[in-house]
């Protein structure tokens, strides 16, 4: 009886060493656990730092790229590319340390001609809390790789074709988990898809065709008055499909052809920006029956906020708007510094939005006046955006430039 529960426990602890134990705040895709860059409630994490004040570990990064950390239990995952050996790798570190606990090789040669602010791993991974997913493109496709924890892969496949013409700016979409499923998306004018896969083996579920125009958004799925969407701006649109089955719902004409941010919502209300070739904000009924109101402000690259009735938005130009929701109403604005590619990031009610340059705002998230509470440098960049999980944030930055470039990924926390 005892040697049986002796290998009931063995059997146990090698099936959770496969897998990440998580916790109800780990980050586990693109835009978090709400979905709309909002961290876990009940977070206490610094507002103030430096190379060194407020550091529990920083972590060389090699290579390059955009993707923004994703934090399942003890993992912090990242998606890299070294443009010199033309390779796309995930790589895994250990969450307390920072320590590199592993890198997978995803796929050598095929780099696409690229937008000079874009990466080879501008993509972030998800996971399910059994596998970890990434997409990258090379040799004029995209490629979905599984890996499990130890940094295997699982499986991978061709989700499809992506050549850009008219504009050789790359690749930028990152992918959004719907109960079994990854959904992928790929925007362009030569071929333009959204897939759903199945995340044990990577088999096509439904594809759904999009218009043929260029566009960097991600897709995400959200529950709006108890209804499931699956939303993407862009395409002189805002459109919402079934998420079971890829069938479109509806569409809202607006915006412009290129978005690169992700869709917000609250209330009913859908929100969204542009900026290629026109640049617009746009707010539009959840139900697909019409814009509510517009502005000419752009939020090319970054997503926006939305919190308790308010609109959050750091424009290109590094401006920084609050806008009530409801009706577009100019509450604040207030001018730091451009340009902005990061998406600001809401824990509790404060904000934290990061420029180009590495350059970090933490303001009150409130309607009633612009509230600077801190500003912070870390690095000589910021494009990738920061996560926040159980009191701590994650920040992925570079220093140097040329072949004397290195990428960082800091912990911050308490020490």
């Amino acid at each position: 009886m005892r040697c049986r529960l002796f290998f009931s426990l063995l059997l146990v602890l090698a099936l959770c060493s496969l897998t990440a134990p998580g916790r109800a705040s780990d980050w586990t895709q693109w835009r978090g656990p709400s979905h709309l860059n909002v961290a876990a409630e009940g977070q206490a994490v610094p507002v103030s730092w430096d190379e060194s004040t407020n550091v529990v570990w920083r972590a060389e990064i090699p290579g390059r790229g955009h993707a923004s950390p994703i934090v399942i239990g003890d993992l912090v995952i990242l998606c890299t590319a070294d443009e010199t050996t033309q390779t796309q790798a995930v790589v895994a570190c250990e969450r307390r340390t920072g320590r590199q606990l592993w890198l997978t090789p995803v796929s050598q040669g095929g780099f696409p001609t690229l937008h000079q602010k874009n990466t080879h791993a501008s993509s972030t991974a998800a996971t399910n809390g059994t596998l970890i997913f990434a997409t990258f493109c090379h040799h004029e496709k995209i490629e979905v790789v599984a890996l499990d924890f130890q940094g295997q892969v699982v499986w991978r496949t061709d989700a499809g074709k992506f050549r850009p013409q008219a504009y050789e700016y790359g690749y930028a979409a990152s992918p959004t988990l719907y109960k079994n499923t990854l959904i992928v998306s790929a925007d362009c004018d030569t071929g333009a898809w959204i897939k759903a896969l199945n995340v044990k083996d990577g088999s096509t579920v439904w594809t759904t065709e999009r218009p043929l125009m260029l566009n960097w958004g991600s897709p995400v799925v959200a529950t709006i008055n108890g209804k499931e969407q699956m939303l993407l701006s862009g395409t002189n649109r805002i459109a919402a499909y079934d998420p079971a089955s890829g069938a479109a719902l509806w569409n809202t004409p607006c915006l412009t052809m290129a978005t690169c941010g992700t869709c917000i919502w609250e209330n009913g209300l859908i929100f969204a920006s542009g900026g290629y070739p026109d640049a617009e904000t746009v707010a539009v009924r959840a139900d697909g029956s019409g814009v509510v109101w517009k502005n000419k402000v752009k939020c090319y690259e970054q997503s926006m906020l939305v919190s308790q009735g308010h609109v959050y938005a750091f424009s290109d130009q590094g401006i920084f708007y609050c806008w009530e929701a409801a009706t577009g109403k100019e509450m604040w604005k207030q001018r730091l510094k451009g340009p902005v590619s990061a998406s600001p990031l809401l824990v509790g009610d404060t904000i934290f939005a990061t420029n180009e340059a590495g350059t970090t705002w933490v303001i009150r998230a409130t309607p009633e006046k612009y509230e600077l509470i801190s500003q912070n440098q870390l690095g000589d960049s910021g494009f990738a955006s920061m996560i926040a999980t159980d009191g701590q944030l994650f920040i992925r930055t570079s220093k140097g430039d040329g072949p004397s470039r290195q990428e960082f990924l800091y912990c911050l926390g308490k020490p």
